[in-house]
């Protein structure tokens, strides 16, 4: 998600300057939005699949479990 809102900035700037292509700029930045939009579901989709709490952003006990062993099993 970083990375996309990294692009999108950097397109936007490139707008602002003289001597580059905008239409070329605009349709990135365009289409990196359309991508953000749908990260941004497909997450809320997958969080409120696992039972996070939407408020907090708090995780699930159960996926802490899981993380904590994971982590253990690595060492």
């Amino acid at each position: 998600m970083r990375e996309l809102r990294r692009v999108h900035t950097y397109q936007q700037g490139c707008l602002n300057l003289i001597g580059t292509d905008a239409m070329v700029h605009q349709r990135i930045s365009d289409d990196v939005r359309q991508v953000h939009a749908t990260m941004e579901t497909c997450l809320t989709a997958i969080l409120e699949m696992e039972g996070w709490d939407m408020a907090t952003l708090t995780m699930p006990d159960n996926l802490k479990k899981q993380m904590v062993e994971s982590d253990s099993d690595k060492r």
